[in-house]
């Protein structure tokens, strides 16, 4: 049996397949909190990766945003100056560093990333927005990802880009064909397309393609989706033995302490896996108390001084 997540060591996870990874997510009881951060933005902590700000806050897992798999950079660490990124660009063929790992071994936590599976027939009710190929949910970029060793994929839709569920689902299968690690699915919100952000036909659809994780948006983080609804979809997810994760994608990772303490307390009510705080903060981060705060809030004081003060040479 593996260690549960909230007490395990680099070590320890460095070492997990990805179904024994699902497992120790499983028995850490809706005690992990995943950070998403942007990859392109100056960090908030300046010479220093948002990754490894979120990780000393209480993060258990990162999940990168705005990365390419065809241009990979993370702004922050080692070998990837503004400088650095800039000659990159230039002349990307000659570039030998591999970001993944390199952040791996800083942060000491699983690496994820987000793809698109953009519909660019959907029917929109807001401006459309084009994102890189490298970006784009594909079975390019996700073998893509597979080779640069990301831990897990999140096949969901940044706002404005066009992405619904129909696409989710066609991604997962593809994913799961091409990618060894976690695969997440679902919408944080509408992602700009005219669609329910979550139905059960949507839940399934995921559910029969092969996802590991069911994304649903947080109680509290779009109109009309209540308590009643995700536990309703969370009854779902375990029947196809999926985890679930709420995710706070509507700006709210900004909001007062006592709102990331109400949206974190009534998720982990309503049975969720895994805890996401989104990167809309200064530098693509959310702010690192309301991390903290989300840590207290589900799990306690001794497990978050646990987690940020575990060194990762363990």
């Amino acid at each position: 049996m593996v260690k549960r997540l909230i007490s395990a060591s680099y070590s320890d996870v460095a070492k997990m397949t990805a179904e024994e990874l699902k497992q120790s997510i499983k028995a850490s009881e809706g005690r992990t909190i995943l950070s998403e951060n942007v990859v392109i933005a100056s960090p908030q902590a300046g010479d220093i990766s948002n990754a490894e700000v979120a990780a000393a806050f209480g993060a258990d897992l990162i999940l990168l945003n705005a990365f390419d798999c065809f241009n990979p950079v993370v702004q922050g660490i080692p070998g990837m100056s503004l400088e650095e990124i800039m000659a990159y660009w230039q002349n990307p063929e000659t570039n030998q560093i591999n970001p993944i790992q390199i952040l791996k071994e800083l942060v000491g936590r699983p690496i994820g990333v987000n793809l698109e599976p953009v519909d660019e027939s959907s029917t929109m009710f807001s401006e459309k927005l084009a994102i890189s190929n490298g970006r784009t949910s594909s079975k390019e970029t996700i073998q893509k990802a597979e080779a640069l060793g990301i831990d897990f994929i999140c096949l969901t839709g940044n706002p404005g880009t066009g992405v619904t569920n129909t696409e989710i689902a066609k991604a997962v299968k593809v994913a799961k064909e091409n990618f060894s690690g976690l695969v997440i699915a679902g919408k944080m919100h509408s992602a700009g397309s005219d669609e329910p952000v979550v139905s059960n036909e949507a839940v399934e659809a995921y559910a029969k393609a092969g996802a590991d994780i069911l994304l649903l948006p947080a109680v509290g983080t779009i109109q009309g989706f209540a308590e009643e609804d995700m536990k309703a979809a969370v009854a779902i997810a375990k029947q196809y033995d999926l985890l679930t994760m709420s995710a706070i994608g509507t700006s709210q990772e900004s909001a007062s302490k006592e709102t990331i303490r109400q949206i974190a307390l009534t998720n982990k009510i309503c049975g969720v896996d895994i805890q996401h705080i989104g990167d809309a903060g200064y530098g693509g981060l959310a702010p690192v108390e309301n991390i903290y705060e989300m840590s207290v809030a589900i799990r306690g004081m001794r497990h978050t001084i646990n987690r940020m003060a575990r060194s990762i040479n363990r």
